[in-house]
């Protein structure tokens, strides 16, 4: 019985060891002090001219971000539509469904303004 216990502690020593060990290192084999050169901010290898942030509108980060959700959820129809002879009328009633949940997504953010870039 305490042999499955001595198991479990190596295991959680291994556990800890691994992701700790190269942490360690890599904090002793580190540069100490950073040189003015490192922390300058360059532009593809030249000296930055100008304020170096950029800001953009939030429109566009909302804009973005409905995208990327609408982007991925069509991902979701790739499997329909590869195995759509096999599926019948559930599988095509399903995708239906599917579908106008993602167009009823889109005239919502149509109707709330998410996608103009005024």
């Amino acid at each position: 019985m305490l042999a499955n216990y001595a198991f479990i502690g190596l295991f959680f020593i291994a556990a800890v060891t691994f992701p700790l060990a190269p942490l360690v290192l890599a904090f002793l084999l580190r540069p100490k002090r950073p040189t003015p050169i490192k922390q300058a901010t360059y532009e593809c290898g030249l000296e930055a001219i100008g304020d170096i942030r950029v800001q953009f509108k939030v429109q566009y980060y909302l804009y973005a971000l409905a995208f990327v959700i609408f982007d991925i959820e069509v991902v979701f129809l790739y499997p329909w539509a590869v195995a759509f002879n096999q599926m019948g009328l559930y599988g095509f009633l399903v995708a239906t469904v599917f579908l106008l949940m993602l167009f009823a997504g889109l005239v919502y953010e149509w109707r709330k303004g998410a996608l103009e870039w005024i």
